[in-house]
């Protein structure tokens, strides 16, 4: 009928439902899994009569994971071209959001800080935190900004991109939540190879940012520079200075991780452990240890092969995509994730300072499920649509483009 809606022109005409993002997804769904009984774990005593206790965080969590998989599913559908029409506007939103949480004369029942940062809205069932969609529409601002340029291959082309990044990472510093900060670095790194920057160039704005990084030591918060110090008494093997007070959480992580052993503890005495031994934010940022204490060595190599099998899919992907900006939002994404979960991981083994970065999929929270199912969307959404036979070659540049 001609009132109908054209639906092939919003979802696309050549459609494949065999591509590599069913890796992604398994990956996806089998992380959030692992996630609802790690939580339960963490903050249950007793083992439920069910798998798991459906009340309370466990309850919360498995809405909000049917939340992530209605968005994700809602961005696979549409083609990614109409996607990509959002993301300035997203950037601006998100924004927008980042700079009304640092105002201060907003109400503290809207804007309510934890452990000292201005990073959460709450809106009555749930809290929202901006920062992490802010990831997606970041990568999504930078995808379209590259898929057809090619002035980043010189040193002033580079200067653009790290101003787009700026913004969102000086805002966010400011909350402080500096672990979300972190984040957008490594994805403007991956977005720039990915889109033929020259390696030379990137490898002195790594160093320059290296020792920037090292002259910002005096401008952290003292609580982070507690964090830094901690680690390094425990590099030293000192693991009784801070061992109350600032290095609790990390040694009492450790603790657990190691009582796991190969193939972990029971269910009964992996609760009673994690209980007894009061690891803070056991549900959220260090729930790595309520996995390895459970399963073990074992388990938590396990869950690493996830996060492998899920960058594989989305990575397969990307080299099969000739699209500029399907390519590089899935680069972008999937550089994130990965340096999350290197992060968290780290945290929680006592190798890196504890700096407030959840788990993907797994640890608590609903803007953070929301943010990975919506990158697992996308990745689905460019593996669904063909290559185009016709389209050139994405970001491949003859010697002559060096200038």
């Amino acid at each position: 009928m001609r009132g109908d809606f054209p639906i092939h022109l919003l979802v696309g005409r050549d459609l494949t439902f065999r591509h590599c993002a069913w890796l992604t997804v398994a990956a996806s769904l089998a992380l959030s899994l692992v996630g609802i009984y790690a939580i339960d774990v963490g903050t249950a005593p007793a083992a439920p009569p069910m798998p798991v206790t459906l009340e309370g965080l466990v309850l919360r969590q498995s809405l909000f994971l049917l939340v992530g998989i209605c968005a994700g599913a809602a961005i696979a559908v549409p083609h990614y071209r109409y996607v990509r029409l959002l993301a300035w506007p997203a950037m601006s939103i998100a924004l927008a959001l980042l700079v009304f949480l640092l105002i201060l004369f907003v109400p503290a029942s809207l804007v309510t800080p934890r452990n000292g940062a201005r990073a959460w809205i709450n809106l009555g069932l749930v809290d929202f935190q901006p920062a992490e969609v802010t990831k997606i529409a970041y990568v999504m601002v930078l995808a379209d900004y590259f898929r057809y340029r090619k002035n980043h291959r010189t040193v002033w082309g580079l200067v653009p991109p790290a101003l787009i990044t700026l913004v969102p990472v000086v805002l966010i510093t400011l909350q402080p939540d500096l672990g979300t900060a972190i984040l957008f670095i490594p994805s403007l790194l991956a977005i720039l190879v990915a889109a033929g920057a020259r390696l030379n160039h990137l490898t002195w704005v790594v160093l320059i940012g290296m020792v920037a990084g090292l002259a910002s030591y005096p401008l952290l918060k003292p609580h982070q520079k507690a964090r830094i110090v901690g680690l390094i008494n425990m590099v030293q093997g000192n693991n009784i200075t801070g061992a109350d007070d600032i290095n609790y959480q990390s040694i009492t992580a450790k603790t657990l991780s190691g009582a796991g052993g190969v193939s972990g503890t029971p269910d009964d005495k992996s609760r009673a452990l994690v209980q007894f031994n009061r690891l803070p934010e056991r549900h959220n940022d260090m729930i790595f240890a309520v996995v390895v204490n459970r399963f073990g060595m074992l388990g938590g190599l396990a869950v690493l092969g996830l996060y492998v099998l899920w960058v594989l899919g989305a990575l397969l992907t990307a080299g099969a995509s000739k699209d500029p900006f399907g390519r590089l939002v899935i680069v972008g994404c999937a550089a994130i994730l990965m340096t999350q979960v290197f992060i968290n991981v780290g945290m929680n083994l006592g190798l890196l300072p504890i700096i407030g970065i959840t788990l993907p999929f797994v640890s608590y929270g609903g803007s953070s499920m929301l943010t990975v199912w919506i990158m697992t969307g996308l990745v689905v959404s460019v593996a669904m649509r063909r290559p185009q036979r016709l389209w050139r070659p994405t970001f491949e540049f003859s010697g002559e483009d060096d200038w």
